[in-house]
């Protein structure tokens, strides 16, 4: 996906626009994101440079270039000095001041037809309805787009401001999340009025500039009004595509794939919605080439992305590639040192691979860079974690919240740590929460069925697990969960279903190719999880159908020298003889050496289990023989010794009685 010189140009021209533009009205983030992403297109060489003579005069210093729109231009220069005063107002964050110099609280009750008290009420607003037009209203005042977004904008972050003030402490016993923005019902109420206002007089006003639509769309997606708020932001990433914030707000309004398909053909076709389809298609766990080759192509227009290098981190970590994702961190680590957005996520990686050198490292660069950041509190709080110094871990965390409530990593990784401490309250309160902020969380759904099942309670697990089941169903760890709690439950058949959905999942991830032909049967040539091929093998025990329970036993022991088996005697031949050669001791050297070659499990307690329980099928069927290998080899393995020296005794003794029947 390289591009040519002259359309390089124009891209860093673009995106020099798209930063301006959002500063100008107080969209840091997204400033900051197309800044980062100008930053890594590589400079351009000097012969290059001859391409502008044939661009348009406006591609050459979009820093200085005015409105286009005659009537918003005479607004805005009209208005400068008081755009420049609101705007200095809200960078010192004075955001009630900010937006009274454009819409002052009197004004604005006027306006809206309503009191001030009343319309920053929800009851109010109730009473009143968005749409309801009183003869008392005002008509609009007559100021440009861009103070209007900058005077509404900073209404809202004042509300938001007034909100966190207002909240109690974090998991305090008031602590309901029941305070809302008040601020909402005026911005929502203004912003009604003036698209409504649009529409009326057609063709005889400015044309938008999409940031009020993305405005709008936020406040609807607060309102809980998604349907409407994406139809919104969509509208505003096609008046101008460059504002990361609106695509965000898409990407966290889209929960399933086919959701993402249906908006896609209504998005601008251009390279931020090729960007913009890779990072949602990342944020719902998809794996494959086609996500990993788009984010190579971006990387070849922009090769030192920090952005474009997470997301790529991110689909390793997804793909359940922990190292490849660790040395992209890494990587990307030593590229931006100062950069702490995404490194709550390499922590999770480093504390999962146990890496606890790095993990020191990255808690103290955290901490000498900006202690006070959500990011630093979560990697410092994981640090803590690893070191099983829970109490100190949920305290960062919590700290991690104060600063900013809606920070996921925070809500799960504190309910993680309320279950070591044996707080289940504290832990589904956690995850709850976490569920609250981002519905496809698939840990918070999966903690919730894991500490529900702690106690006990099978029902909702087996509700939570599914979830989390739904969210990852390539997974096998979220099957697995399945299938043990409708195990629990007395549901075998379906427990059976489930687990063997779990072992396809890991083929999907461990080979790329099903591990279940058509017909839903095994390919015995794969390496699967001894401990799903016992559970599954137990449950078909429990339904007494001895023949399928012992092929999943087999299945089981053959996992210790990589899932192959042949067809003799009671399938497990040649296997058995090879383990039968391995050392006999209680921590499975023989396995652990067949681990370092690559070539199966070694013994584990589930393979062990396994062959119990084929020795004593064998003795049930009168194969003494195999009952007695099978036997012999546990006494090697050193498990179940006394049980298996029993068996061997028994066996022997009824080899005797039969060879001297025969005699």
């Amino acid at each position: 996906m390289g591009l040519s010189a002259k359309d390089a140009l124009q891209l860093r021209d673009t995106l020099q626009i798209a930063v301006v533009k959002c500063s100008e009205r107080c969209l840091y983030h997204a400033a900051k994101w197309a800044a980062e992403l100008l930053d890594a297109l590589p400079q351009p060489s000097a012969a290059d440079f001859k391409a502008t003579q044939d661009l348009p005069s406006s591609y050459i210093h979009p820093a200085f270039t005015p409105n286009h729109d005659p009537a918003e231009a005479a607004l805005e220069a009209k208005e400068l000095s008081r755009y420049l005063l609101a705007k200095s107002l809200f960078d010192c964050k004075e955001f009630d001041r900010c937006a009274a110099v454009f819409l002052p609280e009197s004004s604005l009750a006027e306006m809206l037809g309503t009191k001030v008290d009343d319309a920053t009420t929800t009851e109010g607003r109730e009473k009143q309805g968005p749409s309801v037009v009183l003869p008392s209203e005002r008509a609009l005042p007559q100021i440009s787009q861009k103070s209007l977004f900058l005077a509404l904008y900073a209404k809202m972050i004042s509300g938001e401001k007034r909100k966190e003030e207002e909240s109690e402490m974090i998991m305090g016993p008031q602590d309901l999340g029941t305070i809302t923005n008040k601020q909402l019902a005026v911005v929502s109420r203004f912003l009604t009025k003036w698209f409504d206002q649009r529409k009326s007089e057609g063709g005889d006003v400015a044309p938008s500039q999409g940031f009020l639509e993305y405005l709008y769309g936020m406040v609807l997606v607060k309102e809980k009004n998604d349907r409407a708020a994406l139809q919104y932001l969509v509208e505003s990433v096609q008046l101008f595509p460059w504002n990361w914030g609106a695509w965000m707000e898409i990407t966290n309004l889209i929960t399933r794939v086919e959701q993402l398909n249906e908006v896609t053909p209504k998005l601008p076709q251009n390279i931020m919605s090729f960007i913009f389809h890779a990072h949602a298609s990342i944020n719902l766990y998809q794996q494959g080439g086609e996500i990993a080759n788009a984010l190579n192509d971006l990387l070849v227009v922009f090769p030192t992305s920090s952005f474009l290098l997470t997301d790529k981190a991110l689909l390793y970590y997804h793909s359940k590639d922990l190292v490849a994702a660790e040395q992209e961190f890494s990587q990307l680590l030593g590229l931006h040192p100062q950069r702490i957005d995404a490194l709550d996520h390499y922590s999770n990686i480093l504390y999962v691979l146990n890496l606890r050198p790095k993990l020191a490292f990255l808690a103290h660069l955290c901490s000498s860079i900006d202690t006070f950041r959500p990011e630093s509190c979560v990697v410092i709080g994981n640090y803590y974690s690893l070191l099983s110094c829970h109490d100190k871990a949920v305290h960062y965390f919590r700290r991690a919240l104060m600063l900013d409530r809606s920070c996921l990593s925070a809500w799960t990784l504190m309910g993680h740590e309320y279950v070591e401490l044996k707080n289940t309250h504290a832990a589904i309160e956690s995850y709850r929460r976490a569920v609250d902020v981002n519905r496809r969380d698939y840990r918070a759904w999966y903690g919730l069925g894991q500490t529900y099942e702690v106690l006990e309670m099978h029902a909702y697990a087996l509700w939570y697990y599914k979830k989390a089941a739904g969210l990852r169903p390539w997974d096998g760890k979220m099957w697995q969960a399945v299938g043990s709690c409708l195990q629990k439950m007395g549901r075998d058949k379906d427990g059976i279903k489930a687990l063997k959905r779990a072992l396809l999942a890991d083929s999907y991830y461990d080979s790329s190719a099903s591990s279940f032909g058509s017909t839903g049967t095994i390919d015995r040539m794969t390496q699967m999880d001894p401990e799903v091929l016992l559970q599954i093998a137990a449950m078909y025990d429990r339904m007494e159908e001895e023949e399928e329970a012992k092929a999943y036993m087999e299945l089981c022991v053959a996992q210790e020298d990589g899932g192959v088996t042949n067809d003799q005697g009671p399938g497990l031949g040649d296997s058995i003889g090879v383990r039968a050669d391995s050392p006999g001791s209680d921590d499975g050297e023989g396995g652990g050496e067949r681990v370092a070659a690559g070539e199966g499990t070694g013994v584990t307690v589930a393979t062990s289990k396994a062959r119990m329980w084929l020795a004593k099928y064998a003795m049930r069927v009168e194969d003494y023989e195999t009952a007695n290998r099978l036997a012999t080899e546990l006494c090697q393995d050193g498990v179940e010794v006394e049980e298996a020296k029993a068996l061997i005794r028994e066996a022997r003794s009824r080899m005797e009685q039969t060879s001297m029947m025969e005699s």
